[in-house]
Order: structure tokens, then sequence, then C-alpha cells
């Protein structure tokens, strides 16, 4: 079983991870943060995520409601919650350890991790219901939370997505299409594109059905025929 672990305080991720690999776990990677973490997930496929709840800017709680339902992995909490305070969640999570971890307490979850066949909890009830308003993306060596109002559409290539901002500079972000758009109110325009609802200046039509979004700052997004009734009806364009 492969583990990625998820804390901000480096001396409770030593501690889980030497408690993990005397139970012959292979923990394949560590983070201490959600925007690394989001990374870690998706690129190294681990079976199990124990995931701290409490962190600074993005909480565990936040990055679960940021991942992609159809790839998230098994996940475990870890929190310095007291048992009442994790009743609101727990009957959603697959399983929660409180700390400090018991090498007794985590033996309990990894027999019922290794009795799972594969079915992942619908994570997504636990995970914050508002929509996001700061996108994690990276940008050379940072690593950055760009505010949502700061982008004018967004763009899916086989590199990965990309946030656009009025500028016409590129973010790179771990986001998928399909998270953006359920927690951002961005509108889908193309199968490979989002654009800001509150950026548009135009809709161009074009002859073959399908058209372009002139944003304000004169950045060019393309609507497919596919997208662009849709997109008028939500913008409230009535031609």
């Amino acid at each position: 079983m492969q583990a990625l672990l998820v804390d901000d305080e480096p001396l409770a991720r030593d501690e889980l991870r030497c408690l993990l690999e005397d139970a012959g776990i292979d923990v394949v990677g560590e983070a201490s943060n959600a925007i690394e973490a989001m990374q870690m997930i998706y690129r190294l496929r681990p079976e199990v995520v124990f995931l701290d709840i409490q962190m600074p800017r993005i909480s565990g709680l936040e990055l679960v409601g940021m991942l992609d339902p159809d790839k998230i992995p098994q996940i475990v909490f870890v929190t310095a919650f007291d048992e009442h305070a994790v009743k609101a969640f727990e009957e959603h999570a697959f399983d929660y350890l409180l700390k400090p971890v018991l090498a007794s307490r985590l033996n309990k979850t990894l027999v019922r991790l290794s009795k799972q066949n594969g079915a992942v909890p619908d994570y997504q009830l636990i995970a914050p219901r508002q929509a996001l308003r700061q996108l994690p993306c990276h940008r050379h060596d940072r690593i950055l939370l760009l505010p949502l109002d700061e982008v004018d559409y967004v763009v899916a290539r086989l590199s990965g997505v990309y946030l656009v901002t009025q500028d016409g500079t590129e973010h790179f972000t771990e986001l998928t299409l399909k998270v953006l758009e359920e927690k951002t109110g961005l509108l889908r325009c193309h199968r490979q594109y989002l654009v800001h609802p509150e950026k548009v200046a135009q809709i161009v039509l074009g002859e073959t059905g399908g058209g372009e979004v002139i944003t304000r700052a004169g950045l060019n997004v393309p609507v497919s025929r596919r997208f662009l009734k849709p997109l008028k009806a939500q913008l409230g364009v009535l031609f």
C-alpha cells in the first residue's frame, strides 16, 4: 500500500511516517501544504492520503473540495480536534486519527484499508460548500493563490490547465476544468475553455455556429457551437 503524508508540521509527519513504515506501508511522498499535496496526489497516485485538517491558507477539508472526485484516493484525516468535533464529517470520511497518533489506532485503520475493494467515499459531502475564491497555481519557482477575480479565462492543454489573467499571463494549476466549473462560477464556452462571466465584453458569432468571446481586456476566447447557446443563456444574452 502506498501512502502520502500531508501535514504542515514536520515532526508530526516524521512520527506518522515511522509508524507507517514499521507497519510495512510504503510512504511515497510528503507535503507540507495543500498546493504541494494536490500536485503529488495527481502525480504519485497514492492509494491513501493521511491528511491533516488544520493547515495554513488552505485546510485539509478545503483541499478535498479542490480535488477531482474521479481522481481522489482514500483519505484518512489526521486531526488534533477532540472526538466530538469530528462528528460532523466522520460518517462521510473513510477514517480519522487523533493526534498524537497511536500505533494501535493506526493499525485498526490499516486493517480497514486492507479490506477495501476500491470503493471511495464521497468526500465532497464533507468539503466546504462555498465557491473557490483563491485558486492555487504554480509560476516558475513560486506557489501562489490567485484571486478568482483576476482570472479572465481558463484553458486546458496537453501540458495542463492554465489560468489566464487580463495581461495574458498564464498560471499553471492542478485544478481540473471540472472542479473549476463546479466551484468557481466560471462558464464553459468550449470543451477546453472556461471564461469569467464578469470579464465578457462581447460575443462575436462565427459563420459555422460557434464564435468567440472578447474579454474586457481584449483577449479572445473560442466558443464552440455546442456551448454557444447555454453560454448566451447564462450571460442573459438574447440575440
